[in-house]
């Protein structure tokens, strides 16, 4: 891509696509959310903003039925799917592109919905109210998305936040959110802080020197890193 033209969007889906991961979290904690699920009931799974899909690996160890994932970065989808090739799941594990905002499934089409750091990008309750409906009676919905740990926010992290685009909730707030949208929450866990450090802040920050390199001199790549 010529160097003037770069736009945020492209330095974002650069950063990432070479990332084992495209958010926070760790297979430990993908385990962790499905060890309070009845997983023997589940036989239709969606990823909702997939990314590369690291966490269906788990997914697909530990659910017996078929998994979609879907993302609206095709470069994401390309490597899930070449993934889910590799490892001989492309009979169960597929991805498409789409939005999570709307989905283009059946109605009562899963037993499952999972979404990890994604589900802020489109609002965390909106999210949860489109998507009830793409669930079977008794179907649950796992999501992780970040929270205000307390009332007292440092007005330079809120900043932060609210620039980005996202607007963050306690998790009080949210659990009540997802109530409102129809659910019945049945558990609640924190990240530990590697999950955002080591796994995904630390790859990243090495990921955007060398975009800095190839990039030297452009005000856009400057300014997004």
């Amino acid at each position: 891509m010529d160097n003037e033209q770069i736009q945020v969007i492209d330095l974002i889906i650069e950063t990432h696509i070479g990332l084992e991961r495209q958010d926070p979290g760790s297979h430990e904690m993908t385990a962790k959310a499905l060890s309070f699920l009845d997983t023997r009931s589940i036989s239709r799974a969606a990823d909702l903003g997939c990314g590369t899909a690291s966490q269906m690996i788990i997914l697909a160890d530990s659910l017996h039925g078929s998994i979609v994932g879907l993302d609206q970065i095709p470069g994401f989808i390309d490597i899930l799917n070449a993934n889910a090739l590799k490892r001989g799941l492309q009979d169960r594990v597929s991805g498409i592109v789409g939005s999570m905002e709307n989905l283009p499934f059946q109605k009562g089409e899963f037993d499952l919905i999972w979404s990890e750091g994604a589900i802020d990008a489109i609002g965390f309750e909106k999210g949860l109210t489109h998507w009830n409906s793409f669930l079977k009676m008794n179907g649950y919905v796992a999501v992780a998305c970040p929270c205000w740990f307390t009332d007292e926010h440092p007005d330079e992290v809120e900043r932060f936040w609210s620039d980005a685009g996202s607007g963050l909730d306690t998790i009080e707030h949210n659990i009540s959110a997802m109530q409102r949208a129809g659910y019945a929450p049945i558990a609640v866990f924190t990240l530990p802080e590697q999950c955002w450090t080591d796994n995904y802040f630390a790859p990243r920050a090495e990921t955007e020197k060398v975009l800095l390199s190839k990039y030297a001199g452009n005000k856009t790549a400057e300014a997004y890193v």
